[in-house]
């Protein structure tokens, strides 16, 4: 097991993506804090995890809250003595609205998707200095990249688009590369996954009214999309010491999407 003796705080680890993240973890040794705005559901998922034998804590915060964080980290080093590994994986997505285009609901989206990776960070890494040790994985996505046809056929644009999650999610790869220069004289290393389209229910969700994950199944070279546990194994490796000399770098992990344009 990779990740004997580490400990993981996972943020929005109560369901989908996250929830596979907290689920590997365990399996690869790691003693889990599932972080969520969603009490019932994280109190499962760590369930689910001392069930099978593992060591695993809900903890209720929202990461746009910087006292809330700092508490969720205190209780989480409390508990089990360190913090080895941080994902900051919660973003607002599930309940995202790609019609939205005001000013307002992009200053929402950022507040979750940029401010919550910033507090989050922010939260953990006292103790990571103080030990000298840390990783912490950055969840980006592959709307960080301005993929596929020019946008010459549609509906008139009554002005310019926000580009709200994109930007947020370039914004996370931005962070990763500033953070791995700033953060690797107290040996603490700072990366990222970029996730392509992936069947959870929140996609299905997003994705449902531009014809369905099938629909983006073309363009990717694998001819298929991801599933959630798709995403554990890169997870795990930049957690782990196998990737020991890596800090400032962004996995895509898409089945070859942004590769074809």
């Amino acid at each position: 097991m990779r990740l004997q003796d580490k400990v993981a705080i996972v943020t929005g680890g109560a369901q989908g993506i996250g929830r596979e993240y907290c689920l590997r973890y365990a399996e690869e040794g790691a003693s889990v804090a599932v972080l969520d705005v969603r009490e019932e559901q994280a109190q499962a998922v760590a369930g689910e995890i001392t069930q099978s034998g593992g060591q695993a804590m809900a903890v209720v915060s929202d990461v746009t809250s910087e006292q809330a964080m700092a508490d969720a980290a205190k209780a989480v080093a409390e508990r089990f003595g360190r913090i080895d590994i941080l994902v900051n994986n919660a973003a607002l997505y599930y309940d995202i609205d790609m019609t939205d285009q005001t000013i307002d609901y992009m200053k929402k989206v950022l507040d979750v998707n940029i401010f919550g990776v910033i507090i989050a960070t922010r939260a953990v890494y006292p103790y990571m200095k103080q030990q000298k040790s840390g990783s912490i994985i950055n969840i980006a996505s592959i709307g960080a990249y301005p993929i596929g046809p020019r946008g010459v056929d549609g509906p008139d644009l009554p002005t310019v688009p926000t580009s709200g999650y994109g930007l947020s999610k370039s914004g996370v790869i931005y962070l990763t590369k500033s953070w791995a220069k700033a953060l690797g004289r107290y040996n603490i290393r700072v990366n990222a996954i970029a996730p392509g389209v992936t069947l959870t229910e929140a996609t299905l969700r997003v994705t449902g009214g531009r014809g369905g994950p099938d629909a983006w199944m073309k363009y990717t070279a694998l001819d298929r999309l991801l599933n959630p546990q798709d995403l554990t194994g890169a997870a795990a490796f930049l957690a782990s010491d196998d990737s020991a000399q890596m800090t400032g770098q962004t996995l895509v992990v898409d089945a070859g999407n942004i590769m074809l344009g």
